[in-house]
């Protein structure tokens, strides 16, 4: 019982993090480091990927959305207290990235490159502008490291971890040169639009081979612990339903065999095959039954223990467990049935003709 709960709930949380909803779009985006690529060239090299057939935009990270990120506290903003003190995620962005990766602007723009003094500027998300209070805060300037910086947007929360952690603070920095470049494709001719992408490569870069990863695969390995423990829990699950029937299954055979003379009375006395199966089915169902006042709740404080580890998780709903019982006792009486069945079609006269 507590294996069934368990491999329904956890089967549960991770169709929720494939499902959840992250705040920007993780599809169809490689990134490649930029080593060898020379900074005065490079922008040519973005321009000529831009205009690739299949590439829908181009942008560069010096961090990522999975967890590789600066952060900082030393941070004045208008009407900050004393005692006022927030950690904020820092993320230093190629121009573009906020489209690339489809995160939505709420207020004000997002990074211009034709402006001036963009790399000057700073965009936050909402769960960073609740956290400092600030009120209207486009056009407003802050102090980051020493330096003022006036606010130009404002982007709609967006996970930079797992969902293991709440979303947190985060402000975006635009910057001209970055250590990786990000290219957003059509998902229909990826490998061809992948393939272009190399060769354009190779002619800005002979030196360093071109090595790629796609986003989506980075997400996926942040949670290959939780992937590990649902194989884990599918293969005891089986082991522990499997030894359950043998068990089950012996005992059903026992208790026919003992009871093969009252067996054959009652047949001879005018039961039927149904009855005879229900009888020798009653103290399994009962056993099974008070396993449930056992298993079920046990099943629930492991599970309820295991989803708080994440921010995000699903609601144990009732059903998974009423579920986790059905099945349960489904399992059991087809492996009772079977036996019971078996020792209910038997001819009564061979099992009273010693007597």
């Amino acid at each position: 019982l507590v294996f069934i709960v368990a491999v329904t709930i956890i089967s549960a949380q991770i169709d929720f993090i494939q499902a959840q909803k992250l705040g920007y779009d993780r599809e169809n985006v490689i990134y490649f480091n930029n080593t060898g690529l020379a900074k005065t060239t490079y922008s040519s090299f973005v321009d000529q990927i831009s205009a690739l057939p299949g590439v829908v935009s181009v942008s560069g990270a010096d961090h990522d959305l999975t967890g590789m990120h600066g952060g900082t506290s030393y941070m004045s903003w208008p009407g900050k207290g004393t005692d006022d003190r927030v950690n904020f995620t820092n993320l230093e962005m190629g121009f573009g990235f906020i489209e690339t990766m489809g995160i939505q602007v709420l207020e004000g723009r997002s990074y211009d490159k034709s402006r001036a003094n963009e790399e000057q500027k700073i965009i936050f998300n909402e769960t960073a502008i609740a956290a400092m209070g600030i009120q209207d805060p486009i056009g407003k300037t802050i102090k980051l490291w020493g330096k003022d910086r006036q606010i130009i947007g404002i982007v709609k929360d967006f996970h930079t971890e797992s969902i293991h952690e709440n979303i947190t603070p985060t402000f975006i920095l635009a910057l001209e040169n970055t250590s990786k470049t990000l290219v957003r494709m059509q998902g229909e001719t990826t490998m061809e639009t992948i393939e272009r992408i190399e060769s354009t490569y190779k002619e800005f870069n002979t030196e360093i081979p071109f090595e790629f990863r796609f986003i989506d695969t980075d997400f996926q390995q942040m949670y290959l612990a939780e992937q590990r423990v649902s194989k884990l829990s599918k293969s005891f699950a089986a082991i522990a339903i499997l030894i359950s029937c043998l068990g089950l299954f012996g005992l059903a055979a026992f208790t026919a065999e003992k009871r093969t003379k009252e067996i054959g009375i009652r047949k001879v006395l005018g039961s039927g095959n149904w009855q005879i199966v229900k009888l020798l089915s009653t103290d399994f169902t009962k056993t099974v039954l008070f396993a449930m006042t056992i298993g079920l709740p046990l099943g629930y404080f492991v599970s309820k223990r295991w989803i708080e580890g994440f921010a995000y998780h699903i609601r144990l709903e009732w059903w998974y467990f009423a579920l986790a019982g059905i099945i349960t006792l489904a399992i059991a009486w087809l492996t009772v049935g079977l036996q019971t069945f078996k020792s209910a079609r038997a001819n009564p006269v061979k099992s009273l003709r010693s007597e």
